[in-house]
This record gives C-alpha cells, sequence and structure tokens, in this order.
C-alpha cells in the first residue's frame, strides 16, 4: 500500500524524465533555426560545438545538484540553498519570466509550421488566436495529471525524433551518392569571433530545457539518481541530434534560400527527398513544437508553486488540485503567456520568434551562471565534494554563460535586467508579509 502511494505522488520514472529533458529541448528550434543560422555558415558548425560542451558542463552541474537537493523548484531551490532567499527569489524569477515568455516563442514557431499545411494561419490575428488556443489547451492537459502529462511528453518525444532520423539518413544518402559538392565548402578566412558568438547565443536557445527534469523533482521517482541521468543523458543526446541536423540543413542548402524560408527543414526534404516528404516534415515540425511545449507549460506551473510553498510567491499560487497538480500557478502563468502573444501578433512570424528567443536564452544564462555558482559555493562549505575535476566544470558552465550572456546583445539584456528589477518589488511584498505573519502568529 505504501508503494503504490509513493508511485502515485511520484508518477516520473527515468524515461519520463528523459522524454521531458529531450522532449523540452528538441521543440521549434531544430526546424526554425536553421534560417537564422544560415547566413552564418561553418560559423554556426563551432557555434553548435560550444553550445553543446557548454551545455553538458551545466548539465553536469545540475546532475551534482540534483543528487544534493532533490527538492521541487530545481534552480531556484540550489540558488537558494547556496545564498539565501534574495539570490533564490531572483534566479526563480527570472526562470520562470523565461518560461512563459519562451514558451510563446515555442508556440509560435508551432503555429509557423502548421502554416505550412493551413495557409489561413499565416494571417496575424488567425495566428495568435490559434497560437493561444494551443497553450490553453496543455494547460489544460497539465492540470489534468501530472502522469498525463508525462505520458503525453513520452509519445511525442518518440514521435519527433523519427523524423529528425530521417533527415540524418537523407543527408547521408546524399553525401554518398553526390559526394561532399553539395556542402558549402570550409574556409578558415570566413570565421569570426563575432559570427561564432551569435551562432552560439542563436544555438544555446536550442539546448534550453536540460534543466528541466529538475525542476518537478517532487513528482520525479529515485529523483537523486533519476534526474542527474536524465539530464546528461538527454543534453548530449538532443546535442548530438542538433549538430547533424541543423549542421546538415545550414551546409547543404544556398544560404539566400535557407534564411528567407519559414520551414528550412522542411525545404531541405523538398531539396532532396521530394515535395510531400517536405509536407510531412512540417507536420513533424508542428508536433516537435507542440510536445516542447507540453513539458515547459508543465515547469512553468510547478516552479512558481514550489516558491509559493516556502513563502516566496503569494500563497494561491501554491494551492494543488485534488489531483496534486498546481493549478493556480498553471492558471495564472498562462494567462500571463496569452499576454505576451496577444502583445506581439502585430510582428511576422519569424520576427516574433527570433526576438522572443534572444530575451529567453539572455534570461535562462542569467539563471545557468547563478546555478554554477551555487554548485561552487556548496562544494566551499563541504555539501558537494570537492575535486578537481567538477571544479573545471563550475568554472567552464560559469565562463560559458557569461560569454554567451555578452552575445546576446544590449536589447536582450537590457530587457532581462528590466524584467529581474520588477521582480523585487513581489519579494519586498512577500517578505513583509511573511514577517507580519511571523509576529501576528500566537
Amino acid at each position: 500500500m505504501a508503494s503504490d502511494t509513493k508511485a502515485a505522488s511520484r508518477p516520473m520514472g527515468f524515461w519520463m524524465a528523459l522524454a521531458l529533458v529531450m522532449g523540452s529541448m528538441i521543440g521549434s528550434g531544430v526546424f526554425l533555426l536553421p534560417a537564422s543560422l544560415a547566413p552564418l555558415g561553418w560559423n554556426s558548425v563551432f557555434g553548435w560545438l560550444i553550445t553543446v560542451a557548454g551545455a553538458l558542463c551545466v548539465a553536469a552541474v545540475f546532475g551534482k545538484l540534483s543528487r544534493i537537493l532533490p527538492k521541487a523548484g530545481g534552480p531556484y531551490a540550489y540558488s537558494r540553498a547556496a545564498f539565501g532567499d534574495g539570490a533564490g527569489f531572483a534566479i526563480a524569477w527570472a526562470y520562470w519570466i523565461s518560461m512563459w515568455v519562451g514558451n510563446a516563442a515555442i508556440a509560435t514557431g508551432a503555429v509557423s509550421y502548421l502554416s505550412q499545411l493551413f495557409p489561413v494561419l499565416g494571417e496575424p490575428g488567425i495566428s495568435a488566436a490559434t497560437t493561444v488556443a494551443i497553450v490553453w489547451t496543455f494547460t489544460l492537459i497539465n492540470i489534468s495529471g501530472t502522469k498525463l502529462a508525462g505520458q503525453v511528453q513520452l509519445v511525442w518525444t518518440i514521435i519527433k525524433i523519427i523524423p529528425l532520423i530521417a533527415v540524418i539518413g537523407l543527408a547521408a544518402y546524399v553525401l554518398t551518392q553526390q559526394g561532399t559538392a553539395v556542402v558549402r565548402p570550409f574556409a578558415t578566412q570566413d570565421l569570426s569571433l563575432s559570427a561564432i558568438s551569435a551562432a552560439t547565443i542563436l544555438t544555446l536557445w536550442a539546448m534550453l530545457g536540460l534543466e528541466t527534469a529538475t525542476v518537478p523533482a517532487d513528482k520525479v521517482e529515485n529523483a537523486e539518481r533519476t534526474i542527474g541521468r536524465a539530464t546528461l543523458l538527454g543534453t548530449g543526446g538532443a546535442g548530438l541530434v542538433y549538430i547533424l541536423v541543423c549542421s546538415a540543413v545550414v551546409l547543404m542548402l544556398p544560404a539566400a534560400l535557407t534564411a528567407a524560408s519559414p520551414a528550412p527543414f522542411a525545404l531541405f526534404v523538398e531539396t532532396f527527398g521530394g515535395a510531400n516528404a517536405g509536407t510531412a516534415i512540417a507536420a513533424f515540425g508542428a508536433i516537435s513544437a507542440l510536445g516542447a511545449l507540453n513539458g515547459w507549460v508543465m515547469c512553468q506551473g510547478e516552479l512558481p508553486a514550489a516558491m509559493a510553498r516556502d513563502g516566496m510567491f503569494p500563497a494561491f499560487m501554491g494551492k494543488a488540485a485534488p489531483n496534486g497538480t498546481p493549478r493556480n500557478a498553471h492558471l495564472f502563468t498562462t494567462c500571463l503567456l496569452t499576454v505576451v502573444i496577444l502583445m506581439n501578433s502585430s510582428r511576422s512570424l519569424s520576427a516574433m520568434f527570433e526576438f522572443l528567443i534572444v530575451l529567453t536564452t539572455a534570461i535562462v544564462l542569467v539563471m545557468y551562471f547563478g546555478c554554477a555558482a551555487a554548485a561552487a559555493r556548496l562544494m566551499m562549505r563541504g555539501q558537494i565534494p570537492a575535486t578537481k575535476g567538477f571544479t573545471a566544470i563550475i568554472l567552464f558552465a560559469m565562463l560559458y554563460s557569461l560569454w554567451t550572456i555578452y552575445g546576446a546583445g544590449w536589447e536582450a539584456l537590457g530587457w532581462g535586467i528590466a524584467l529581474l528589477f520588477a521582480g523585487l518589488p513581489t519579494f519586498w511584498l512577500m517578505k513583509i508579509s511573511l514577517a507580519r505573519g511571523s509576529h501576528s502568529a500566537p
């Protein structure tokens, strides 16, 4: 009986946690990013290599932290344990904002691919309405239960990986038949630090999500072991797929065509595999983005609920539905997400996507740096065993985060800083409320 209760309270096993990581990472990025990376050519390949290496270091940090502190909230719990309530709130606030702002970009990416199948969805008003309907659908799925949301994530992750493997196979077949002449020539004079840096910040968007298994830690079975394994394996697997697939699209198609395409992944398959295949890939692109959205919607509700239970957010955000899901947090956060979508409805799909990914990435990088610093602080306290190898990983994760924060540009950094400061009144109000509550308590 006790084991049944434990299984019900922690419905996410290793495969669901792995699907949450890979499914949240492999979303709209792999299907839309080649359009932004095409002008960068081989610089994008080096950007991918740096991004994956940095992401693996960050994943190793999260894996270690999840074993030491297997608590709900992930980054929030780690930074709070290392630096106190203020730092924990700042990191969580930035991360929470990045979730619902980023979800607007993911949903936009899904509608962009659906517009290839149904052109009417490309109209600004209709695309905005469709995007809003999609995010609310996934919110209702997550409110219905964590187990259901996990099952949806697992199935859709499997479905989305199939076309990616097919494209890798198609690229290998074309290279076998036509040789390397179809690949853009490599020239060292075309490489530049600024271009590689630009590629790094763009490609990092595709790697966001490596930490998602840490957020619902209280719902993961054997969290101390499961989260670390799922995080590292999911990050490595997604990174390998990204390098192979995106490099094939960027280097084997004309840059001008790829940059102008609203669906570069479909363009690749149409060029080398036929029009019907391209239509199918457009459908898979939508499925991939929607699968990622499901995982991120789960996290955008779980994080503020964990904060509310600690008194860092209004109490109503921590109230759960009878099935244990953070219903109020889901509803409130999706309302904010709806506002972001409607505010950006006047932008074109591609312009909105690029703005939101740069803004989201800049915010998340602050969180990555904060968690790496938290690991360093906990190591100094002796809570994490000090080894030369892990110390080097922490340093590389911190340097990588700082470098890519710089690469995000001043517009994104300005918005990110403004959003961080916007959280201060909430933090102060919560501290005052807690202080009054402690004084009035008998």
